[in-house]
């Protein structure tokens, strides 16, 4: 039996059942899914939620949706609509100290834009910043305080200085670093602009907007036409860009990379194709589909993806890849359905048991793709719908 079906350790840290990235909170969120859809049971899921909560839950200004009060928050919304009432005063609890977070990482952005610098990508990106936090508000159906996040985004997307407004000062790794003297900008759907353009244009559609959204959506999609690549692969971008590449009009990129959903197509297909909805252009949507279809068809970036977790690798590409056919013609979704059936199943290169990069999240895709009966929406997280 594999270790996030067994009974939690006796020994819990915050910092462990506390991550939904890499900690015991994924597997948690694992046994609701599988209580869910009729795979296991609630007990288990109890006993879970109970250990990682067992200590007191982080608070802290910079907690994100995939660490601390957010990311229990979640999973404990996610229980409460879908299992026992139990779990409704406890989240209810939580609320106030999540929308407390939000508040503060709010005024600090709008502080760090009002003196015309440059932002962190950990300021605004889905894994650890803002998007995140306003895709919890979207499931939670909070909709001021997600109007409060969208109006964010949108002054994002202002230039400043002549460069874009999410470009960051820092390198991909979140840290300064010589060899991007001018900061960059980012690409992926993970920690990029991908992921407000897909939260920007998720809630446009579900018909909270705000003023200058559609806006902000059009100032991204023109940055991301900028960047698309065309060649052998019938449309790409690269992972990430340096100054001196944002100079010269081009990037040093020859190919696409990985097709996974943090960096790769599969990820900014998506969110451009939520895009081409909210604005109602079926030629973008099909730039995205044909971008999507040919990501996972093309041999060269099939054989990089060398593991099977939903960070970039196989797990979360074929989890995509079927809520993105879901929203294409049947033939559209089809092709797509079919190709990502024929992925190659790596060995896989599992870090821990989190949903990121760990065995809970591989085993949550498996449930939410062999589900007969509608699941948590725990994917909405990852943008995905």
């Amino acid at each position: 039996m594999t270790a996030e079906l067994l009974a939690p350790p006796a020994e819990v840290s915050a910092q462990w059942g506390q991550s939904l990235a890499k900690g015991g909170l994924a597997t948690a969120l694992l046994h609701i899914e599988r209580a869910t859809t009729g795979r296991g049971d609630w007990e288990a899921a109890h006993e879970w939620i109970t250990a990682c909560v067992r200590q007191p839950v982080n608070s802290f200004s910079g907690a994100g949706v995939f660490y601390g009060a957010p990311a229990v928050a979640h999973v404990l919304h996610l229980a409460a609509l879908h299992g026992p009432r139990v779990y409704e005063r406890p989240r209810m609890g939580l609320n106030a100290a999540v929308e407390d977070i939000v508040r503060k990482r709010l005024a600090a952005a709008h502080h760090r834009m009002d003196a015309g610098q440059r932002p962190a990508f950990h300021e605004f990106d889905l894994l650890s910043g803002l998007t995140g936090l306003g895709a919890h508000l979207r499931v939670r159906g909070e909709q001021e305080l997600l109007r409060e996040v969208l109006g964010y985004l949108v002054r994002l997307t202002v230039p400043v200085h002549g460069r874009s407004g999410w470009w960051t000062h820092l390198a991909p790794s979140g840290e300064p670093d010589e060899r991007y003297p001018g900061g960059h900008g980012n690409f992926g759907i993970a920690h990029g602009i991908p992921g407000p353009l897909a939260l920007l244009a998720l809630a446009h559609l579900d018909g909270t907007r705000v003023p200058g959204q559609l806006e902000a959506i059009e100032r991204i999609l023109d940055w991301l036409d900028a960047w698309q690549q065309n060649g052998a692969a019938r449309a790409w971008w690269p992972e990430a860009l340096t100054a001196a590449e944002a100079d010269q009009g081009e990037t040093r990129q020859s190919k696409p990379l990985r097709p996974s959903w943090c960096y790769g197509t599969p990820g900014i297909a998506t969110a451009l194709h939520h895009a081409a909805r909210a604005t109602g252009d079926p030629a973008r949507a099909r730039t995205a589909e044909a971008a999507f279809l040919d990501a996972l068809e093309d041999p060269d970036q099939v054989h990089s993806l060398t593991d099977e977790t939903v960070c970039h690798g196989t797990a979360g590409v074929r989890l995509a890849a079927r809520r993105f056919a879901e929203r294409t013609d049947h033939t559209t979704g089809m092709r797509i359905l079919a190709a990502a059936s024929t992925l190659p199943t790596p060995v896989p290169a599992a870090t821990g048991q989190g949903l990121l990069e760990g065995t809970a999240g591989i085993s949550l895709a498996r449930c939410s793709l062999a589900a007969e009966t509608p699941g948590t929406g725990w994917d909405a997280l990852l943008l995905l719908v």
